[in-house]
């Protein structure tokens, strides 16, 4: 399969999650929400929002498995670092068409991770 429109991107995306995770480091007092929403809008966000627009744009773009795996890579990193930014140490199983579909719904990227991850709970 040819690489779709979407590779480049995907690939810069996937590459800034991984550097955004090799340079993490914990916050000394959880939570950090504000570096956490920063993750949800530099990482999480942006790969979820990548699969919409591939899935629903003018033009149905199939993506290739390489694109998937990427982009679950990149949705898994931005989750991950959202999470340890609360002090968790869940490891999320989402996929990112489940992410996608939930945001469609909530119109909010940071109710989608809440409702992905219970964090933070719910008061």
């Amino acid at each position: 399969m040819e690489p779709s429109p979407y590779t480049e991107r995907i690939a810069d995306l996937a590459e800034q999650a991984r550097a955004a995770r090799a340079s993490f480091e914990p916050p000394e007092s959880p939570p950090a929400e504000e570096q956490a929403l920063e993750y949800l809008r530099e990482v999480f966000g942006p790969a979820v929002t990548l699969y919409i627009d591939a899935r629903t744009g003018a033009d149905h773009v199939r993506l290739t498995s390489e694109d998937f795996s990427r982009l679950d890579q990149a949705l898994h990193d931005g989750l991950t670092l959202y999470l340890r930014c609360y002090g968790s140490e869940h490891d999320p199983d989402v996929t990112v068409r489940t992410a996608a579909e939930l945001l469609v719904e909530t119109h909010n990227i940071r109710d989608t991770a809440q409702l992905l991850t219970d964090v933070p709970s719910r008061r």
